[in-house]
């Protein structure tokens, strides 16, 4: 089964563009920390996203930069050769379902159904 689902930030504003058969497609990245701290510093992954039609146009219109995102999808390779004939390999996820984490951003309304949760900065503060 190839199913990831991560929960971050938008690094930069979505790109939206159509193709010549109309089929639109979203790239985005988005920033995802690790669980564990390093040297006490927060460290985190930077994946490339894609989100196609109405996915892309949602995260298009209603995501920017600084934007927290959840997102449900897949992992997908691709493999090709530089100028230097080395062989290459990016891996970026295919968004199936993107949603509004808790509060879309400061200043920003929440989503309406969203259960009102307390964020929790420290993990040593869970009880389990």
């Amino acid at each position: 089964m190839n199913k990831v689902i991560l929960a971050g930030r938008m690094v930069r504003d979505p790109e939206l563009k159509t193709l010549g058969t109309g089929t639109e497609v979203c790239n985005f990245t988005v920033a995802v920390d690790r669980r564990f701290k390093k040297d006490e510093e927060k460290q985190a992954d930077f994946i490339d996203c894609t989100a196609w039609n109405k996915t892309g146009a949602f995260v298009s219109k209603y995501f920017k930069k600084g934007d927290g995102i959840v997102i449900d999808g897949r992992l997908e390779s691709q493999k090709w050769e530089d100028k230097n004939g080395n062989k290459r390999v990016s891996w970026s996820v295919t968004c199936d379902n993107v949603e509004f984490p808790i509060g879309k951003g400061k200043g920003d309304t929440t989503v309406s159904d969203a259960p009102n949760y307390t964020d929790i900065t420290d993990d040593e503060d869970l009880p389990f």
